[in-house]
C-alpha cells in the first residue's frame, strides 16, 4: 500500500510540475537546458522526454527538438527511447495506482479500447499508435487499465511509434539545417516532407485495409486534451 501511494504521489507531483512549466517548453528551452549537460545531454533528453510524457507535456516539441539537437539518427533513437520510457511509466502508474482517476477521464473510450484489445491483441495497440484516435499521453494511461501485457505493450508501442518519431525528427533536423545552412538543406527538407506525407497517409491506408477505423474517441469537438 505504501509503495502504491508513493507511486501515485510521484506521478501527481510530476503532472503538477508539468502544468506549471507547460508554457515554457520549447526547442530553445530544451537546448539551453541540455547545453550544460555535456556528454550526458542524450541521457538528459531521454529522461526529460519520459517525464514530459508522464506530465502530459507535448511530445511533438521534444521529438522535433531531438532532430534539431542530435540529428536524424541519434535524434530518432533518443526520442523513441524517451517516448517509450514515458509511455511505460504512465502505463505502470495507471495499472498500479491511478486507475480510478484514469477511468473518470477516459469515459466510454476505455471500454472500446478493451474490446479492441480483446479482439485483436497487440495489433490493436499498434493501430492506436499509428493512428492517434486518442491523444498520446492519455492513451498511455488508458492502456494501463486494459488487460494487455506489459512486455507486449512496450515492444508494440516502440515499433509502432518509430515511423512518427522518424518523421518529426527529420522536421527538426531539416529546420536546423535550413537555419544554419549546414549540409544539404534541400535534401533534408524533401526527406522531411516525404516522411510526414507518408505518416499522414497512414490512416487512409489502414482504413482501406481494415474496412474502417475503430470508434474509440468520444471527445466533444475541440477537446484536444
Amino acid at each position: 500500500m505504501t509503495r502504491r501511494w508513493l507511486l501515485v504521489g510521484t506521478v501527481i507531483a510530476i503532472i503538477i510540475v508539468g502544468i506549471t512549466i507547460r508554457d515554457q517548453i520549447s526547442r530553445e528551452a530544451i537546448a539551453a537546458w541540455l547545453s550544460g549537460l555535456g556528454p550526458w545531454a542524450g541521457l538528459g533528453f531521454v529522461a526529460a522526454y519520459a517525464l514530459g510524457t508522464v506530465a502530459f507535456l507535448p511530445g511533438l516539441v521534444f521529438t522535433i527538438s531531438g532532430g534539431a539537437l542530435f540529428g536524424p539518427v541519434w535524434g530518432t533513437f533518443y526520442s523513441l527511447i524517451g517516448a517509450t520510457a514515458g509511455a511505460t511509466l504512465a502505463f505502470v502508474a495507471a495499472r498500479h495506482g491511478l486507475g480510478p482517476a484514469v477511468e473518470r477521464r477516459s469515459g466510454a473510450r476505455l471500454n472500446r479500447l478493451q474490446a479492441g484489445i480483446d479482439r485483436e491483441g497487440w495489433r490493436f495497440v499498434a493501430l492506436m499508435r499509428l493512428v492517434p484516435l486518442v491523444p498520446f499521453n492519455l492513451l498511455n494511461y488508458m492502456l494501463g487499465l486494459t488487460r494487455i501485457g506489459l512486455r507486449v505493450y512496450v515492444l508494440t508501442s516502440m515499433v509502432a511509434m518509430a515511423p512518427g518519431a522518424l518523421a518529426y525528427v527529420w522536421i527538426g533536423h531539416a529546420g536546423r539545417q535550413a537555419l544554419t545552412g549546414g549540409g544539404n538543406v534541400v535534401q533534408a527538407l524533401l526527406i522531411a516532407v516525404a516522411l510526414v506525407a507518408s505518416l499522414a497517409f497512414l490512416p487512409r491506408l489502414i482504413r482501406s485495409l481494415r474496412g474502417g477505423l475503430p470508434d474509440v474517441d468520444d471527445r466533444p469537438p475541440g477537446d484536444s486534451h
